[in-house]
Formats: structure tokens, C-alpha cells, sequence
């Protein structure tokens, strides 16, 4: 009985126990290849979180901030870009710009488009329209006053010489005194400039009130002189008074309406006397001679 278990249990061939193990692994691997395919994503180290969940959004707060912070640094970038143009462009103007204004005998060099940043051009174009429509005023007036005085009207030869005196000293001053440091002070952005056109400015809108009233003898074509001539059937000087008064009331109602403009624009920048002090010791007066 015992041999019978030795035969039949306890001992076996080595090809039997060769047989044996090459069937458990088989059966092993056929294991494995069905745990696979039930879960092909199983390990022995379980995974904290699923790989093709969505990542976790972020707070509302929190997207708002990146939002945010991503405006300020491309405001930044554009004002830095903005600066180096504006810095390039002036290098260049320094460099090569040649005195172009007035035409017919450049002394200085004019140009909105090259000098003036792009928020200021159109204040700056539009007083230079009024200052051109000036010009043509002083000339309209001029002319007008000739045909009062060979009207023989009171006072004529006064108004003639009167207008000469404002065609030849009102439009060089006009443009160097008002028109010029507003300019300056849109290319620069320093208060010195926007305090000497609030100055000059203001006489000059008094100075078209004037103008515009046409007091006889005092050299303007205006109002009074205009009914007068009128009055008297001097056609050609009453015409001539019309549009000497109506050029007049366009340029001192646009500059009176662009005085408001500058001075909140002025304002808003934060310039005061204190500012146009500081700067005036740190460049010194030269500097407001100059394009740089």
C-alpha cells in the first residue's frame, strides 16, 4: 500500500513535474492575459486620480486676477513699444528734420504728424486750422480797411494803419507766443508750455472779442464798421467787413472752445507751477527753444 503511494502520489516522474509546471503557467498566463483585458489600466500601485479626468478649474476670483495681471502686461508692452517708436521717430527727426515752416522762409521745423503723439493730433491739427483761418482774417481785414478809408469814413486812415500794424505783428507773435508752446507742450507733456499758451492764449481770445466788436479808428473791420458800411451803401466794404467779422467769431469761438479742452486735458495730467518750476531749473529756458 505504501508503494502504491509512492507510486501513485508522492513519487512522480521528472516529466510529470515538468508536465505539472508548464500547465500551472499556462494556466497563469491566460490569468493575466484576462485580468488585462477586463481592466487594462490595473497596477499593483493604484493610481490617486483618473489621467483623463479634466483638470480642476480654477475660481472664478482666480481667473478674473489672470485676467487682470495678462491686461496690465499687454498695456505695458504696447506703452513701451509706443515709447520706443515715439523715441526712434524723434531721433530721427533731430538727425535729418530740416526747417520747413512758414515755406516761403523755413525757420523751424513743423510737422503734427511726426511730432505730435497720436491722442493730441487732432487738438493740435484743429488749432492750427483756427491759426490759419487767423492769418486769413488779419489778411480779409487788412484789404477791408482800404476800401473804408477810400469810402472816406471816420477814422479810416487809423483803421488802415491800425490792420497793417496786426497783419505784420499779430501773425508772427500769434504763432510763437499761443499756438507754438501748445504744441510743444502736446509733444512734451511739460507744464511750462500749457501756462504760457493759458496766458497768451487768454489775451488772444480778448484780443478777438475786440476785433469782432469793430470799434471805428481801431483797425478792425468788425461789427461796427460793418453796419456802418452798410448804412452808407459802401458795398465792397461792407462784404469785406462780413467775412473779416465772420472769421473773426470762427477762429475766437474755436479757440475759446479748444482753451476749455487744453485746460482739462492739462488738469487730467497733473501739471501745476510747481511742475513748470522743476522744469524750468532742470532744462533751463534753452530747452524751450528746441525740438528735443
Amino acid at each position: 500500500m505504501f508503494a502504491k503511494l509512492v507510486d501513485g502520489c508522492a513519487v512522480r516522474s521528472p516529466q510529470a513535474r515538468s508536465d505539472h509546471l508548464l500547465s500551472t503557467d499556462k494556466h497563469n498566463d491566460f490569468d493575466d492575459v484576462m485580468s488585462y483585458a477586463q481592466n487594462p489600466f490595473a497596477s499593483s500601485h493604484s493610481l490617486d486620480t483618473n489621467p483623463f479626468d479634466d483638470p480642476p478649474q480654477q475660481s472664478a476670483g482666480g481667473y478674473a486676477e489672470q485676467q487682470r495681471l495678462e491686461e496690465l502686461r499687454r498695456r505695458e508692452a504696447d506703452l513701451e513699444r509706443r515709447e520706443q517708436e515715439l523715441s526712434a521717430k524723434a531721433d530721427h527727426i533731430r538727425r535729418n528734420g530740416r526747417n520747413n515752416f512758414p515755406p516761403f522762409f523755413p525757420l523751424i521745423f513743423h510737422s503734427i504728424k511726426d511730432e505730435i503723439p497720436e491722442a493730441g493730433r487732432p487738438t493740435i491739427t484743429r488749432l492750427f486750422q483756427l491759426w490759419l483761418v487767423l492769418f486769413g482774417t488779419l489778411i480779409i481785414n487788412f484789404v477791408a480797411c482800404i476800401f473804408i478809408m477810400t469810402a472816406g469814413a471816420n477814422g479810416g486812415g487809423s483803421d488802415l494803419g491800425s490792420s497793417i500794424g496786426y497783419l505784420v505783428f499779430i501773425t508772427p507773435t500769434s504763432f510763437l507766443l499761443w499756438y507754438r508752446p501748445i504744441y510743444n507742450g502736446y509733444m512734451k507733456e511739460q507744464a511750462l508750455y500749457y501756462y504760457l499758451y493759458f496766458f497768451f492764449g487768454g489775451f488772444h481770445l480778448l484780443f478777438s472779442v475786440y476785433m469782432i466788436i469793430g470799434i471805428p479808428g481801431t483797425g478792425s473791420a468788425g461789427l461796427i464798421r460793418m453796419i456802418g458800411m452798410y448804412g452808407s451803401r459802401f458795398w465792397v466794404a461792407a462784404v469785406l467787413g462780413t467775412v473779416a467779422t465772420v472769421g473773426w467769431s470762427v477762429q475766437g469761438a474755436g479757440n475759446a472752445f479748444y482753451y476749455l479742452q487744453i485746460y482739462r486735458h492739462h488738469t487730467a495730467a497733473g501739471h501745476s507751477i510747481e511742475k513748470a518750476r522743476g522744469e524750468l531749473a532742470t532744462h533751463g529756458a534753452k530747452a524751450y527753444f528746441t525740438r528735443g
